[in-house]
């Protein structure tokens, strides 16, 4: 079993393992208790009372955190003709609209955060899923990843300010970023509060019994701190 450093040591000790803190409380002591030098990324794990293997189970949707992620994020677009020009002038980092950048994937690039297709390069983006789907990079119509070309501006846009995907995995966990330790407590909260109501809003027909089971924030090598999943479920978004 791995033994952790001096620094983890002394944050975990601020957090008490038995108590279920308010979304906020839980978000000040996980900026308080970041132990590296860079600014960590605040992520969401949430246990759900879903079962990943039904498919009237299953839990996939974007949500646009209103004050984005705090990082720059690389989108490439897989279009041609026309949409290939919209994706550039609408500021996409890589456009894949030839055989030599589908080669390039292919082979195992995957340097972009975000990759965002026109319905007629669905079929070559697809040859790629052996390179894309463990990256969670596969362009899929319900993440708003698979658009028309005309709107391509509005999803380079989005994803550039803070929009992204959740899913359920196989384990019935889902894990997402909200953000960095710098943006401190209340603008964490935010981002949280929309993300748990995209969550509420995602609820398979089919879920029975407690949908969320367990909320834990953490920072990037922090402690991890569990939240009153309630009063999770109960935030309300500001605006």
């Amino acid at each position: 079993m791995a033994k952790h450093g001096k620094k983890y040591r002394a944050a975990a000790e601020k957090v008490e393992r038995d108590t279920f803190y308010a979304p906020l409380d839980a978000l000040n002591l996980t900026v308080e208790t970041s132990t590296t030098s860079f600014d960590s990324t605040v992520e969401v794990h949430l246990r759900m009372g879903l079962d990943p293997r039904k498919a009237d189970q299953q839990v996939r949707d974007v949500v646009n955190l209103p004050h984005g992620l705090g990082k720059t994020v690389r989108v490439l677009v897989f279009a041609s003709g026309e949409g290939a020009a919209i994706a550039r002038e609408a500021g996409a980092d890589f456009v894949a609209d030839d055989d030599e950048m589908i080669k390039k994937i292919q082979d195992g690039w995957t340097d972009f955060d975000v990759a965002i297709a026109t319905p007629d390069m669905m079929g070559k983006a697809g040859r790629l899923g052996r390179v894309l789907g463990p990256r969670g990079l596969m362009p899929n119509p319900k993440a708003g990843t698979v658009v028309q070309a005309a709107d391509l501006p509005r999803a380079i846009e989005e994803s550039k300010a803070g929009r992204v995907e959740y899913r359920l995995d196989k384990t019935a966990n889902i894990h997402v970023p909200i953000g960095k330790v710098s943006f401190g407590g209340e603008k964490l909260l935010d981002n949280f509060a929309a993300l748990m109501g995209a969550i509420k809003r995602s609820k398979p027909p089919a879920a029975k019994g407690n949908y969320v089971q367990r909320v834990t924030v953490t920072s990037t090598m922090g402690p991890g701190i569990k939240v009153d999943a309630n009063q999770a479920q109960s935030l309300e978004v500001k605006g």
